[in-house]
């Protein structure tokens, strides 16, 4: 199989794909899957009704790596992808999802992906989302992505999600739900930058229903020109557990930023924390990158670039 030049870069840019994957995986290229491998551990199947797929690891799976990214380059193409994942006890894998859409076109293209993980006992799982947009010359046709996520960990289980958004996306809607069990971790690390009139709005639900149970969700974002971010997150203390809740955010031009962290303690040994903070770039950190030979523009960007790392 061989990709095309819109292909590989969008594949390059959301999955770190060069060439055909190794191991287990699932591209998907304008609404429709293109090329599709299982391995002994990993096994892939769409679903009877072609809504998606289903992604069945093996108990006792590990130091392997799950790759499914998508690719939209057709305007007008609108999709909505139910991905489940059933990951068995004594795991250690990563799961890569990532989308980009290359509009050549004036109508919106979007994508909702929905995707379900069923984290067995004991398990570990690294899952890496990265989402991109890119217009073709001359061209109007939005990049629109709709993320839905929800987690459900087994006793002793631990998922880390890293999601990424960090170019080209006119406008998300992003969901994150999780239920976590008895000595159970999930750990979220999402980063956004929006730009022009960008939209990004992202809530996140944690319920911790076990004792031990944890959950550390993190939010970065940027937003510039004259668009708008919100973040909302509610973390649920159902038993002894610990929770924290963060959102740290960079505001520039005329965009517009809103932090809503909860905490909803019905345990008397729930431990919940929350964070945010709203600010613009510290005059003395441009003056000093100033001083070693950047342009203003070019110091902002090296700011807005660590900060989102």
């Amino acid at each position: 199989m061989a990709f095309d030049n819109i292909e590989q870069r969008i594949l390059e840019e959301v999955a770190e794909i060069h060439k055909v994957p190794t191991g287990a995986y699932n591209i998907r290229y304008n609404g429709a899957s293109q090329s599709r491998n299982s391995t002994e551990n990993i096994v892939i199947t769409s679903k009877e009704d072609g809504s998606g797929i289903d992604i069945t690891i093996k108990e006792g799976t590990v130091n392997e790596t799950c790759c499914i990214p998508v690719v939209i380059a057709k305007t007008g193409l609108k999709e909505t992808v139910k991905n489940d994942f059933f990951i068995g006890d004594n795991c250690d894998v990563q799961i890569v999802a990532g989308c980009g859409i290359h509009n050549c076109g004036n109508q919106d293209s979007e994508h909702s992906g929905i995707h379900r993980f069923f984290v067995g006992k004991n398990s570990k799982v690294k899952y890496v989302e990265k989402h991109y947009g890119e217009k073709a010359d001359g061209q109007t046709g939005g990049a629109i992505m709709n993320p839905s996520t929800e987690v459900y960990l087994e006793e002793g289980s631990y998922l880390e999600m890293e999601s990424t958004q960090i170019r080209g996306i006119d406008s998300t809607r992003r969901y994150t739900k999780a239920v976590v069990k008895e000595n159970a971790s999930l750990v979220v690390k999402e980063r956004l930058l929006t730009n022009g009139t960008q939209f990004a709005e992202s809530s996140m639900d944690a319920e911790l229903i076990g004792e031990g149970a944890s959950a550390n969700l993190i939010s970065r974002s940027v937003a510039t020109d004259s668009s708008r971010i919100s973040f909302k997150s509610n973390i649920i203390g159902k038993a002894a557990c610990h929770g924290h809740t963060e959102c740290d955010s960079i505001i520039m031009d005329d965009a517009k930023i809103l932090a809503v962290p909860a905490l909803d303690a019905v345990h008397p040994d729930a431990s919940l924390i929350h964070e945010a903070a709203i600010g613009k770039i510290a005059g003395e950190q441009l003056i000093k990158l100033q001083t070693l030979g950047l342009t203003e523009e070019e110091a902002e960007a090296a700011i807005i670039d660590g900060f989102l790392k």
